[in-house]
């Protein structure tokens, strides 16, 4: 597979996944929707509904989706990220670059089909809420612990499934994603995705949002650095089965 095909499937997953994810939250957020005030529960099963769609349409490089499971499977040491695709410096910034791309593109689209709701909500809290995370209690240890948390469980659960999705994977992926939220997203929404984060939070701060406030730039580090720590962490823990075998 060529890296062009595989930065266009993590882009149209990518952004499958933040439409649908941060689709939603907007849902539940913003005032005047259908689902409005539906609650957290609905928000979880949103976004494993998103990541199942997300891990099918971006299937043939191995769906991804996140930087953190790229940076997971590198640090295993996986010779392949999907059938085709050598793990090496090239095609290791192009997942990076599709996925961050997608999430961008997608959080643009969800803006466009909710824009009348954006524009009738007051709260600048909320409209900032459909497209990044933020904690319940501001604590930058504990928060940034959190997402490390809930991350390696992500990334390790998912390489012991092989690394890449097929059969049953993708609904394994989707209800992984809702056990974390429900178990550990309380404390900080759980972004466990540094492009799922990171993206929608730019296109917040360029889209001409009606009233949007500030983008809470001063917390943003926190979903980008512990999703990568918690991806390479689980890459490391990856390797325990191997020493273990070895030293018997």
């Amino acid at each position: 597979m060529s890296l062009g095909l595989v930065f266009l499937s993590e882009v149209f997953g990518t952004g499958m996944l933040t439409l649908l994810g941060c689709g939603v939250v907007a849902n539940v957020a913003l005032k005047g929707t259908k689902g409005n005030n539906g609650g957290f529960l609905m928000v979880t099963w949103g976004w494993g509904i998103a990541v199942f769609a997300g891990v099918y349409v971006a299937a043939s490089s191995g769906s991804h989706l996140n930087p953190a499971v790229t940076l997971g499977l590198l640090v295993k040491g996986r010779p392949e990220y999907a059938p085709g695709v050598p793990v090496d410096f090239a095609s290791t910034f192009t997942y990076f670059g599709g996925e961050m791309l997608g999430a961008f593109l997608g959080a643009v689209v969800m803006w466009l089909a909710h824009k009348q709701h954006f524009d009738a909500e007051p709260a600048e809290a909320s409209k900032l809420a459909v497209f990044s995370t933020a904690p319940a209690i501001r604590s930058t240890p504990w928060n940034l612990a959190t997402e490390i948390i809930g991350t390696f469980v992500l990334v390790f659960v998912i390489l012991t499934f092989g690394g890449i999705p097929s059969g049953l994977g993708p609904l394994a992926v989707a209800l992984l994603v809702v056990g974390i939220g429900v178990s550990l997203g309380g404390p900080t929404g759980y972004a466990i995705n540094p492009a799922r984060d990171l993206g929608p939070r730019i296109a917040h701060a360029l889209l001409p949002i009606k009233g949007k406030g500030p983008s809470d730039w001063s917390y943003s580090w926190i979903p980008v650095v512990g999703p990568l720590i918690g991806g390479a962490l689980a890459g490391l823990a990856g390797w325990l089965p191997i020493v273990f075998t070895a030293a018997t």
